[in-house]
């Protein structure tokens, strides 16, 4: 693997080259995947998060490899449980509005010429969020019924904050794996160090499984109601730009980043509340059986790479 990548990066930086001829670098199921596959994700990543041009070329390639390979074995999953790929135009709309806004773009003329300057195409935005938002569905059809949500204790946590300033918290995410309790601290302290050598986003995208990564850990804002006790509790006491110790989960081990807070004395709607801190709450239950499935399905195509 060392070696296509040495070569597949020798590739990228001879910039006068008219072409690249094409070579499978994978081949996984009836899926292949070509160093051309890797190029372009390498452009799709860096188009999403422009931070990652702070990466050298070798590690980007590695970030991009791995991307491309997660891709493709959800498409092979996704294949075999719906009939055709393909989203409708309203929610294609919706979801590439979600992405340009994001990018402090005005309209989808404004992204259309973004995309150009990465010699990508809309069409090529769609593929993409198809293939995340099928794969979403399939693990909402697989799991839903395995969701567990409090709402009387949420409901209660509402009222008691309800009288009181509304406070909401901006925050990126890291999520990662160890095979055991005692690597968390020694993959931790690996993840902090990379942070202060390359920053937050950046090491998002190199270390975190969450699809997050792929924006540089960005979740936005959160209000407090939506979260649980025990991240609540461990980002209460964080200045801005501090992160989190490793919040252990069901699956994977996260470490959020405080970006920023924000206070409002507005009077709280207690459904509107309830309602996003639950779709929260089953938003983060479901991205872990996310990880879950993935790994079963990668293991039954017999896939190492």
């Amino acid at each position: 693997m060392k070696i296509y990548l040495s070569i597949l990066l020798v590739c990228f930086v001879l910039n006068n080259a008219k072409s690249i001829e094409s070579k499978i670098i994978h081949n996984i199921e009836n899926e292949v995947i070509t160093n051309i596959d890797i190029k372009n994700e390498f452009k799709y990543l860096i188009a999403l998060n422009n931070s990652l041009k702070e990466l050298d070329k070798e590690k980007l390639l590695n970030i991009s490899n791995q991307s491309i390979i997660r891709e493709k074995i959800k498409k092979i999953e996704i294949l075999k449980n719906f009939k055709e790929m393909e989203l409708n135009e309203d929610y294609y709309e919706l979801l590439l509005k979600n992405i340009y806004t994001r990018l402090n773009l005005k309209s989808i003329n404004e992204f259309n010429i973004y995309l150009k300057d990465y010699d990508l195409k809309i069409e090529d935005i769609k593929t993409k969020i198809t293939i995340d938002t099928l794969w979403n569905e399939l693990i909402i059809q697989k799991y839903n019924s395995k969701i567990v949500i409090n709402e009387t204790k949420i409901k209660k946590e509402i009222l008691k904050n309800s009288k009181i300033k509304l406070k909401e918290y901006q925050l990126a995410e890291i999520i990662f794996e160890v095979t055991n309790k005692e690597g968390i601290e020694k993959k931790y302290n690996q993840i902090v160090k990379s942070i202060n050598d390359i920053g937050f986003e950046n090491s998002a995208a190199t270390y975190s499984f969450s699809e997050t990564g792929k924006i540089g850990g960005d979740i936005g804002w959160i209000n407090e109601n939506s979260l649980n006790n025990n991240i609540k509790k461990n980002i209460s006491t964080l200045q801005i730009g501090e992160i989190t110790k490793p919040i252990i989960l069901s699956n994977g081990i996260l470490v959020l980043k405080l970006i920023n807070i924000k206070n409002s004395e507005a009077n709280i709607d207690i459904e509107n509340e309830l309602k996003k801190a639950i779709n929260y709450e089953r938003n983060r239950q479901l991205n872990q059986y996310s990880k879950i499935y993935y790994n079963k399905v990668k293991k039954n195509l017999g896939f190492n790479g």
